[in-house]
């Protein structure tokens, strides 16, 4: 995988809403550096009130490759960084055994704040709604402008719906190049938690052999692109 320095602008086409939503934290990004000081002031929903802090995207300033997950989990709403927790160590095995080195993808999320819900001390994920998705979609159309990335994977259906703008369902798009801007396209997959979900070790084996396999499909459509 390697990164460029110069593409063609990927960012989705913003809506007059959107634009204004930028608006209201006073100023456009100029840069991807500025990015984490201006998520942790975000007030578009009302997520920022209970999460311990924003957790923006983080990678390469320009990149071929992006993924795009759901939201922060427990781990990374404390140690404010994306895909640390224990879904991000299935993604980091995934990723090693497609043979893509993490550092040079840029990995983000569709929402920047924690949603969960209180269990005693435990704080258990809660899916963020449509308006919560939509609220956050300027985030991630900055991250898009600044990486520039040829291929984005979307890991999960919540990362799918941000990216292109209504309801997907993932076996309807799974593993294929789908359309997204001039310079780019999507590719959706799962999310890793999913395969912590799967009790049965058998079928979690074949579900992460089918992971692993759409990441190579991935790298591989960007190789054949590329020449």
């Amino acid at each position: 995988m390697v990164t460029r320095d110069q593409r063609p602008g990927t960012h989705p086409p913003r809506t007059t809403d959107e634009r204004e939503r930028g608006d209201e934290i006073g100023r456009h990004l100029n840069s991807l550096s500025e990015l984490r000081e201006a998520v942790n002031a975000c007030k578009r929903c009302l997520l920022y009130r209970d999460a311990t802090q924003g957790v923006p995207g983080e990678g390469p300033d320009k990149a071929e490759l992006m993924l795009v997950g759901e939201q922060p989990g427990d781990s990374e709403d404390l140690e404010g960084h994306p895909f640390v927790g224990p879904a991000g160590a299935i993604l980091d095995r995934a990723l090693r055994d497609a043979g893509i080195e993490r550092k040079e993808v840029f990995v983000s999320n569709a929402v920047k704040h924690f949603k969960f819900e209180p269990r005693g001390k435990r704080r258990l994920h809660s899916k963020p709604n449509a308006s919560e998705i939509e609220a956050c979609r300027w985030w991630l159309g900055e991250e898009l402008k600044f990486v520039q990335p040829r291929l984005v994977i979307a890991l999960g259906g919540t990362a799918a719906r941000s990216l292109l703008g209504h309801p997907v369902t993932v076996s309807s798009l799974r593993g294929l190049p789908t359309p997204f801007t001039e310079g780019a396209h999507v590719w959706v997959t799962i999310h890793p938690s999913y395969l912590l979900r799967i009790p049965e070790q058998a079928q979690q084996r074949a579900e992460y052999s089918k992971f692993v396999r759409d990441l190579e499909g991935a790298t591989a459509w960007l190789n054949r692109k590329a020449k």
